[in-house]
């Protein structure tokens, strides 16, 4: 989608995106911090828990804004990949906090199932070529997860509902506050390229589909982000991009819904082909690999220059 569609939209990470709501970057992903600044212990809640290595970040915001020592009443997950849930287990450790997400994701965090494999030939872009080497989990946290309210309450955030908003991964849930219209989206949709290194890097502002090679559900993605457009949201927070708000940014994320397939599905690919399917115990059943080129291209160029390189020592010895 076009960048100058949000070229009136401002958003910076680390930022409070709400009085009560505080986005926090940790690497290429976003979590967030929800609860009255000064809360104290139990007092807030954590939306996600980010890449691994910055469990410190989020203690360090944590602490800031509600106190020194507070801890979380809950984490609540929006979905379960490694770069959603990188100092989970640090952080329900320490705090000794519960951890709510769907049942449908519950087996990527109870050790049961890992994700499917993801897609390098959709999105393009070194993010999408790489990610057949990012972690597919799971992870166990045993007794320490349980199942969101079926009620579609949020523990610890009165006020707000979870969506299930699938497709990204089978469990995935976005949250909503109806009083000022304030979207955690997660990955059902994002506001950067995700695929895209550069513009990961830059943090571009764009209203995108979910992140294409680890979307297993194209069909679901779609029904979810046309769930989300309804709701004509003030301000969205995504798990990849910058928070924006105001008109242009509906307009945009309308432009994406009545534009899925053109604007975020792929033209091919293994879930464009084909969704994986999966229930309570996770993976059940996972299409066939499209064929990538890359690897046969990278290694096509790679034996061209050594022999190159070998053609010119013999003809400096001749």
């Amino acid at each position: 989608m076009a960048t100058e569609l949000l070229s009136e939209v401002r958003g910076d990470p680390d930022v409070e995106i709400a009085h009560d709501v505080e986005c926090v970057r940790t690497g290429i992903v976003n979590c967030f911090l929800y609860g009255e600044p000064g809360a104290g212990d139990r007092g807030w809640v954590l939306v996600d828990a980010g890449m691994y290595g910055f469990g410190h970040t989020i203690v360090r915001h944590a602490a800031r804004r509600f106190g020194a020592e507070s801890r979380p009443a809950a984490i609540v997950m929006t979905h379960g990949h490694f770069d959603h849930i990188g100092a989970l287990r640090e952080l329900a450790e320490a705090w000794d906090a519960p951890v709510y997400a769907h049942r449908l994701e519950l087996p990527y965090l109870t050790g049961r199932s890992s994700y499917p494999p993801p897609d390098p030939t959709v999105g393009g872009g070194f993010m999408a070529l790489g990610s057949p080497l990012y972690p597919r989990g799971p992870i166990d946290l045993g007794e320490r997860v349980q199942p969101l309210p079926e009620d579609g309450s949020v523990p610890g955030m009165p006020g707000w509902r979870w969506l299930w908003t699938p497709g990204h991964t089978p469990g995935h849930v976005s949250l909503f506050r109806d009083s000022d219209a304030v979207l955690i989206a997660g990955d059902a949709f994002v506001t950067t390229k995700q695929e895209s290194l550069l513009a990961v890097l830059e943090q571009r502002p764009e209203i995108h589909g979910p992140p294409a090679y680890f979307t297993q559900d194209w069909d679901a993605a779609r029904g979810s982000v046309q769930r989300l457009a309804e709701l004509k949201p003030e301000v969205v927070a995504t798990g990849h991009g910058r928070p924006l708000r105001g008109r242009v940014m509906r307009e945009g994320l309308e432009m994406l819904a009545a534009n899925f397939e053109m604007l975020a599905v792929p033209r091919d690919g293994r879930y464009v082909r084909a969704p994986a399917l999966a229930d309570e115990r996770g993976t059940v059943s996972v299409p066939p690999a499209v064929f990538n080129p890359t690897p046969v291209l990278i290694g096509a160029g790679a034996a061209l220059a050594l022999g190159i390189l070998l053609g010119r020592r013999l003809r400096q010895r001749d």
